[in-house]
């Protein structure tokens, strides 16, 4: 089944879903936003990634900066930080290029690999699994690059993890139409998380919304 182009959803939101699926429901369902250190240090790492021309050449490598991509398959649509095109016979070709191109999409995220290498890796796939669906071929690897590191970690894109970016979808497709937004789960991220005056997830964890209304209702004279 394909979706329509009214139902996509945005690509970047499966990184916040797989991080935390009450903030990806805060920001896409409910449309709360707030900004910290932490968002506006993305917000500036992604900006350099796209500063300069929306395409160079370089040797065999011609680099692409914004790249709009999305899926009908999965119901997604986004933009690619970098979309690097190496010169490889497993490739495509391009408009006003000789040879054969295949596509290799680079993120740029702050700080450094760590506990949500994963959430970035599958928002990487999904880029890949995109440009699979609109260019007709096969995307087998990509990059996250790390301010803090500067550098590169290589991401390959196995059935597995692919399998993982589907089913994460097909459960905020479900979600998204609900309209519903999953209770706060209390951990150590909670306090670099800029819904976090929000979420309120301390309220969550010690008592439902019910029970706290009634409390409060019950204490009025």
């Amino acid at each position: 089944m394909a979706f329509r182009e009214e139902e996509f959803l945005q690509l970047s939101g499966l990184q916040h879903f797989i991080f935390c699926r009450r903030q990806w429901a805060l920001i896409h369902i409910e449309q709360q936003w707030a900004e910290n250190f932490q968002t506006m240090d993305g917000k500036i790492m992604h900006k350099n990634a796209h500063d300069g021309d929306s395409r160079e050449t370089r040797g065999d490598c011609i680099i692409t900066r914004g790249m709009k991509v999305h899926s009908s398959e999965m119901g997604i649509s986004g933009e690619c930080d970098i979309v690097e095109f190496h010169r490889s016979d497993a490739g495509i070709p391009l408009k006003d290029k000789n040879g054969i191109w295949l596509p290799y999409p680079v993120e740029y995220k702050r700080g450094k690999p760590g506990n949500h290498t994963k959430a970035d890796a599958c928002q990487l796939c999904a880029q890949a699994m995109c440009l699979e669906e609109m260019l007709c071929c096969e995307v087998p690897e990509g990059a996250l690059f790390y301010g803090e590191v500067r550098r590169r970690h290589t991401i390959v894109f196995s059935e597995e993890m692919r399998s993982e970016v589907r089913g994460y979808l097909k459960e905020m497709h479900r979600l998204f139409e609900r309209g519903y937004t999953p209770k706060g789960k209390l951990s150590k991220a909670c306090k670099s998380c800029s819904l976090n005056e929000v979420c309120v997830p301390t309220l969550v964890k010690s008592r439902s919304v019910d029970e706290y209304i009634r409390d409060y209702l019950e204490e009025r004279p």
